[in-house]
């Protein structure tokens, strides 16, 4: 199988990005010509988000300003609708654990569903990453732990802010 080096969305809420999100839009960025970072507006699995979806766009377009190949754009469809719309051939997830890798196996089969022409690609984080999740780090945060070394810095003085009310 050849990669069309084209377009690729990384989908998720990024609430808030992390390091081991950057990792993977990283390496996306060196195997596509394009990559979207995809925001979801308003996620369905998750609760109600911590940030607004202009903060959190905001913060990925800051974390991703030196990678001139990759934007970031909202949506509020179905993954392989806004991949369509935006012509791309791949949705890009990282996998940290068994957990991660049993969710995506169903959203791929539901989005193969969907259209087939639209692969998903799947990255394993890096080892300092395996254990990273944003629900983690808003966790650490919310009790005082130290997050400067998780996200960007302009995020966790945001989420200490935030989260220390």
């Amino acid at each position: 199988m050849s990669i069309d080096k084209s377009i690729a969305v990384c989908p998720g809420s990024y609430d808030p990005i992390t390091n081991g999100h950057l990792d993977v839009i990283g390496r996306a960025a060196e195997l596509y010509e394009q990559v979207i970072v995809a925001v979801v507006n308003r996620p369905v699995r998750k609760a109600k988000t911590l940030f607004a979806i202009e903060e959190r766009l905001a913060f990925v377009e800051h974390a991703i300003a030196d990678l001139e190949n990759v934007s970031a754009e909202p949506f509020s469809t179905l993954v392989v609708e806004f991949a369509r719309s935006v012509g791309a051939k791949a949705i890009v997830k990282g996998l940290r654990a068994i957990s991660d890798f049993e969710y995506e196996f169903e959203m791929n089969q539901l989005n193969r569903r969907q259209d087939p022409e639209i692969e998903s690609l799947y990255l394993m984080a890096s080892p300092q990453y395996s254990f990273l999740s944003s629900s983690g780090v808003k966790e650490l945060a919310t009790f005082g732990g130290r997050i400067d070394d998780l996200v960007p810095v302009e995020v966790a003085e945001r989420l200490q802010e935030e989260l220390r009310r």
